[in-house]
């Protein structure tokens, strides 16, 4: 398999938006999605002096990376984790603050390649979808034990599937008659139960049961509403965290979560807010900035993102 088929997302926009962060001596980065590699390596290159902490729950990624980047030497620190241990990662490697943290939220390149993951609806293979192939239960678990409420909530919850009864009855009677194994016959299930209507929108009719099935076993949502002002909190003052969201629900999280550090906490009417009132962030996008049409066309994969930022103005104060 080849790193050069994975084109990193608006990566210009996020060295431009870290880089007064990590200009400094001995600044140090963090990648929490590594994935493989091509922001770690941008990174790298860009900011000599900086030092890398980049985080995988996906061990083979973590490898092929490690090929990849093994020429910075000790500049780059590779540890499999998940993006929410960003605290404990930092602890054990003895680094109280941090400049700069890059998150690329969603699946990565290299799962939506790899067939037999089962992350792609275009391609039959076993319903796994797991990014951390040693623990958790796959997707086909999932399907197959899963209570019909359950299922039906986790279709509206994180697909935001407006079909997800009739889609969770067809499961339900097609489970009882064999378990479901592989991808094809879900997507085939699928385009049968919904009416005609509802597939002649939004692409391929499957997409939305796909991304709440691959949420719900890498619990994705639970990690970025942990990960984020774990991140923001690790920033030294003059830090930036900057994040790519793929779809609406993560970027609602990133989003409020930066909102709430760039509002005063103070109630209101006070003459003077004092300082540990004061926000402790500073916006660096108006909203969501989204991929130019240029970059959509090279890279479709780029087409959903939308990236924030914001920078550490100033410390907690209790």
């Amino acid at each position: 398999m080849s790193n050069d088929r994975h084109v990193p997302v608006m990566l210009q926009r996020c060295l431009d938006m870290l880089a007064p962060a990590l200009q400094r001596p001995g600044a140090v980065v963090v990648d929490c999605t590594l994935g493989l590699g091509g922001h770690s390596e941008a990174l790298l290159e860009r900011f000599p002096e900086a030092r890398l902490v980049a985080l995988d729950r996906d061990k083979e990624a973590l490898r092929l990376s490690g090929e990849r980047l093994a020429r910075y030497g000790d500049r780059a620190t590779l540890v499999h984790a998940v993006y929410d241990e960003l605290p404990e990662v930092l602890e054990r490697l003895g680094i109280p603050r941090v400049d700069g943290v890059l998150f690329d939220l969603g699946v990565s390149s290299m799962q939506l390649d790899e067939a037999d993951r089962g992350f792609a609806y275009a391609q039959d293979a076993p319903l796994d979808m797991r990014m951390d192939q040693t623990t958790g239960i796959s997707a086909a678990e999932v399907l197959n034990t899963y209570p019909a409420g359950e299922l039906v909530r986790i279709l509206r919850a994180y697909g935001e599937e407006k079909q997800a009864k009739r889609i969770v009855s067809a499961i339900v009677r097609e489970r009882e008659k064999e378990p479901f194994t592989n991808s094809a016959r879900l997507v085939e299930l699928i385009r049968d139960a919904l009416p005609q209507a509802a597939k002649r929108t939004g692409g391929n009719p499957a997409k939305r049961t796909f991304q709440a099935l691959r949420i719900e076993v890498n619990h994705e949502l639970e990690s970025v509403e942990k990960a984020i002002p774990a991140a923001v909190k690790a920033l030294a003052v003059g830090g930036r965290v900057v994040v790519l969201s793929y779809q609406s629900l993560e970027d609602r999280i990133v989003k409020g979560v930066f909102a709430a550090g760039a509002a005063t906490t103070a109630p209101p009417g006070l003459p003077v807010v004092p300082e540990r009132y004061q926000p402790r962030l500073k916006l660096l996008t108006r909203g969501a900035e989204l991929p130019t049409e240029e970059e959509v066309a090279e890279n479709r994969r780029a087409a959903p993102a939308r990236l924030r930022g914001v920078e550490r103005i100033r410390e907690d104060v209790l």
